[in-house]
């Protein structure tokens, strides 16, 4: 009995350390992001700003249904590459280069658009990428986790003959990914309905 609480609380454990580095790899993704906007040559942020100033400008002509679909397909994509690199036991390195680009492109955008927008891009990124992005960039870091999870249970079962309870941790990783599809779908509601909307009225 001893032995069995010593087991799971030392997986509880390392299962936490985990977490926190995934996290903290993350934010300094971010960072890297956010501070990546004084490196770029002064050409490209020109060429970053008549982007941005384009793509916001077509937000609110833009027609909801088709964006729906298109950023249910955008943020579908991470989830399902890390998911199913999960499977592929050699897809680790994979999976967290995929989460530290998600994580680097979302601090990047930040910074872009409070440089081109200046004050009022506070206002822009909290609108457009704040609520969403941080609830989608959440389900990320659990879908990665449970990637390596998997992965590395995986890996110890065909290699080193390491019993598991097969149908339980297949079962566990499906509902994980099915959660994953709930959050793409809520957040990109938001981005294609609710954040054109508040958009709109600060414009």
């Amino acid at each position: 009995m001893k032995k069995a609480i010593f087991k799971a609380k030392n997986s509880v454990e390392n299962q936490k350390k985990i977490y926190i580095l995934l996290i903290g790899l993350a934010i300094l993704a971010t960072i890297s992001g956010i501070i990546f906007i004084f490196l770029v040559s002064e050409d490209n942020l020109v060429l970053i700003k008549e982007n941005l100033i384009e793509f916001f400008s077509d937000v609110e002509n833009k027609n909801r249904v088709m964006g729906f679909g298109n950023a249910v397909i955008n943020n579908l994509v991470y989830i399902l590459a890390i998911w199913l690199l999960g499977i592929s036991v050699i897809g680790v390195p994979l999976v967290i280069i995929i989460m530290l680009f998600k994580f680097f492109v979302f601090g990047f955008s930040i910074s872009s658009i409070i440089y081109t927008f200046k004050w009022k891009g506070i206002l822009t990124a909290i609108v457009h990428l704040l609520p969403h992005q941080v609830l989608f960039l959440i389900s990320l870091i659990l879908v990665t986790f449970y990637s390596i999870s998997f992965s590395v249970k995986l890996f110890s079962y065909l290699f080193f003959r390491k019993s598991i309870n097969f149908k339980e941790v297949v079962s566990k990783y499906l509902k994980v990914l099915l959660i994953c599809v709930g959050v793409v779908i809520a957040v990109s509601f938001y981005e294609a309905y609710v954040s054109t909307f508040l958009l709109g009225l600060f414009n």
